[in-house]
């Protein structure tokens, strides 16, 4: 009696399933940036954030009769997002993105190699006309601005990961070039953060120090956050543009919901990597 497993179909037709989840991350993000209000020289960010959806009311981390990760229809659920991590939690990722980066150098590695730079910014607040504050980006070290921009929100999506430590957000949003403003800055933070590269994706690890001027007396507050975002804003429009077009060729068809497909895994391998505890 032969009690190996022969080679299987993928399924009746041949063909896998559609991964219902990633397509409708993909869905959500696409129509975010057809949508979009105009703005010219605007670019459109699309970011994935760990942290930890929380009751409003109770403050509890959310739960929910689901055994796997679940995307949250937006509004519907009275939730808050809370991405600050502790630092042991800051410190696990670090050491953990540093080994990969290391590892993914070596020929036997079966993926492209990250690439690792060290940033360390100072972001200046501005209230403007709109609910969206002015943000002034400069280098720590010279005081050189970087850029000057206004962020528009444009929608988020929040997935609940009951097995894991930790939750995620994927946010899309535009960030407006304006000119500098005139007055002071309502707040201002330090960002100490190190960006780890691969492929169409930025990896970041980012210690956060903020001051209210309103309080200038208060020790500043210091936050951990981790973010995967695609490197590429206009890679991402073209992509977007060609979606499911029947006049282009079909690997340009399906260009962005690979794109999307990569992104939601790279942000399910950093959930899954998180340690029991978030804040602890």
């Amino acid at each position: 009696m032969n009690t190996s497993l022969p080679p299987l179909s993928l399924s009746i037709l041949g063909v896998e399933p559609l991964d219902e989840f990633i397509r409708e991350i993909a869905d959500f993000v696409h129509h975010m940036i057809v949508t979009r209000p105009i703005h010219p020289d605007a670019k459109v960010e699309v970011e994935a954030k760990l942290g930890i959806l929380r009751d409003r009311t109770s403050g509890q981390r959310l739960m929910l009769p689901v055994l796997v990760e679940t995307i949250l229809i937006p509004n519907e659920v009275d939730v808050r997002f809370e991405s600050n991590m502790s630092l042991t939690q800051h410190k696990h990722f670090n050491t953990m993105l540093n080994d990969l980066k290391r590892i993914s150098s070596q020929p036997s590695h079966p993926t492209s190699p990250l690439e690792y730079s060290h940033v360390k910014v100072l972001d200046s607040f501005y209230p403007s006309e709109d609910r969206e504050k002015i943000r002034v980006t400069r280098e720590e070290k010279n005081n050189t601005v970087i850029e000057i921009t206004r962020k528009i929100r444009l929608g988020d999506l929040n997935i609940y990961s009951p097995k894991r430590a930790a939750d995620w957000r994927v946010s899309v949003s535009l960030e407006v070039p304006v000119s500098h403003p005139v007055g002071s800055p309502t707040h201002v933070r330090r960002k100490d953060r190190i960006c780890y590269s691969h492929e169409e994706f930025n990896i970041d690890l980012t210690q956060v120090y903020s001051n209210n001027n309103a309080t200038p007396n208060a020790p500043p507050e210091v936050l951990h956050e981790l973010e995967v975002e695609i490197a590429r804003p206009g890679l991402l429009l073209s992509t977007a543009a060609k979606r499911g077009d029947p006049n282009v060729p079909e690997l340009d068809r399906n260009a962005f919901d690979e794109l999307i497909r990569s992104f939601v895994n790279n942000a399910r391998i950093l959930v899954k990597n998180a340690n029991d505890g978030w804040h602890t």
